[in-house]
């Protein structure tokens, strides 16, 4: 179950609120990006209509990059290309005990929206913490972020006990894998068995998909 200071800090990121307490590049990102272009969240009805206003961030991103030692050229050394999944492009890291995710946001209407989701997901997912690295270019110069996520090595996760893991965190299924916590206004998307992995008794989120959405 969500506890208390968890579920403050899902409410302030819903709200908008800019959170001063975390030092992390994910949450930096997104604090900019309130602070620049607004803090309400982008409903998913609105997704084309804010294809100008995405585009506008990631010129911001692009440039705020480069004058912070965040801009990615190339990936390091050593890392060995894995698969495409969705919207990322993953890798091994040179230390093979991470994998690195090239990701271009296809999946969210704002910038502001995927790093929502990032932070959220590291809330609720601290064993699969994503670590934004910086940014880089991706096909047709399109703009990527740089994420290190811990490599797990595992079994598919059953589809049951995932269910039974979101349900006890507040979340219902709505439909197949998509689930919606109706406290927070949250749905999350596509929680099948390859973006979960079982582990010694345990599941690990590496892929998440959230969205805030109108309370209903």
């Amino acid at each position: 179950m969500i506890d208390d200071e968890i579920r403050q800090k899902l409410q302030n990121i819903i709200s908008g609120t800019l959170i001063e307490e975390q030092e992390d590049h994910c949450t930096a990102i997104r604090n900019l990006l309130c602070q620049g272009f607004g803090s309400n969240p982008t409903v998913k009805r609105e997704f084309e209509s804010r294809s100008i206003v995405k585009e506008e961030q990631a010129r911001f991103l692009k440039i705020h990059a480069e004058n912070n030692k965040l801009w990615i050229p190339a990936l390091a050394e050593g890392s060995q290309y894995l698969t495409r999944g969705g919207e990322s492009e993953i890798y091994l890291a040179p230390d093979h005990m991470h994998v690195i995710k090239i990701n271009d946001a296809v999946y969210y209407a704002t910038w502001t929206e995927y790093f929502n989701s990032l932070v959220i997901h590291n809330l609720l997912f601290p064993g699969t913490v994503y670590e934004l690295l910086g940014f880089t270019s991706g096909k047709d110069e399109t703009l990527c972020a740089v994420l290190r996520q811990p490599f797990i090595e595992g079994g598919q996760a059953d589809l049951e006990n995932i269910k039974e893991l979101l349900t006890f965190n507040g979340f219902e299924n709505t439909r197949r894998q998509d689930y919606y916590n109706k406290e927070f206004g949250l749905e999350l998307e596509d929680m099948h068995d390859e973006n979960v992995i079982a582990k010694d008794d345990l599941l690990f989120f590496i892929d998440t998909v959230f969205y805030i959405m109108e309370r209903k």
